[in-house]
C-alpha cells in the first residue's frame, strides 16, 4: 500500500509521518531528496540534499516517483524498491500527491491542514524560514487547500500531534483491513 501524508507547508508533515513510522512497524518512509539548502533545525537526514544537476539526472532518468519544483528548488521522492513487508509513506506537498494519483489511483492520501493559518505561519517561522518563503508557502497553501480536500481520501487538522497520529493509525489500519 503506498500512503501519502500531504499539506500544505508548515503543518506538520515531518513530525507526522516519523511518529507514524515509530509506532508502526509495517510503515517504511520514503526520504525525499531536493535542491534546497538544509535548515538550522533541521537534521541532516530530513531529505537527501543534492546539487540541482544529480537531480535532473535523476528525474532523467526517471528515478522519481514524483518530483516539483516550488521557491526555486528541486522536490521529489524517489522510486522506491517494492518490498512485501512494509508500506510505503510519502510526505509530500500536493503537486506530487497530485501525481501519485495519477499513477496509484489506489494510493491512500490523508491530506493534513494546520488549525489555523495564523498556526501555520508560526510554525514556518518557528522552524526558521525567512519572511519571503514564509510569505510564499502561505500564499502556496491557500491555493493547495482546496485541490488536497478534493484529491484526498481523508483530511485531518493537526491541532494536537497526539490525537492526529492516532486518527492516522486508524485511518491506515482500516484501509488496511480493506
Amino acid at each position: 500500500m503506498i500512503i501519502v501524508v500531504s499539506g500544505p507547508g508548515g503543518v506538520g508533515k515531518g513530525t507526522i509521518v516519523q511518529e507514524l513510522v515509530r509506532r508502526d512497524p509495517q510503515l517504511w518512509l520514503s526520504r525525499s531528496w531536493t535542491t534546497r539548502e538544509r535548515r538550522p533545525s533541521e537534521s541532516d537526514d530530513a531529505y537527501v540534499f543534492t546539487d540541482t544537476a544529480s537531480f535532473e539526472q535523476r528525474i532523467h532518468e526517471g528515478g522519481f516517483l514524483e518530483w516539483t519544483e516550488f521557491l526555486g528548488h528541486y522536490y521529489g521522492s524517489p522510486t522506491p524498491e517494492p518490498t512485501a513487508q512494509e508500506d510505503l509513506v510519502l510526505e509530500i506537498e500536493v503537486d506530487g500527491a497530485q501525481q501519485v494519483k495519477q499513477l496509484h489511483p489506489d494510493a491512500l492520501l490523508i491530506f493534513v491542514l494546520p488549525p489555523s493559518r495564523e498556526e501555520q505561519e508560526r510554525r514556518l517561522r518557528g522552524r526558521g524560514d525567512p519572511n519571503d518563503k514564509v510569505m510564499a508557502r502561505l500564499k502556496k497553501a491557500e491555493i493547495e487547500e482546496p485541490i488536497g480536500r478534493d484529491l484526498a481520501d481523508h483530511v485531518v487538522v493537526n491541532d494536537d500531534l497526539h490525537t492526529t497520529i492516532d486518527e492516522m493509525l486508524s485511518i491506515i489500519d482500516a484501509a488496511r483491513a480493506r
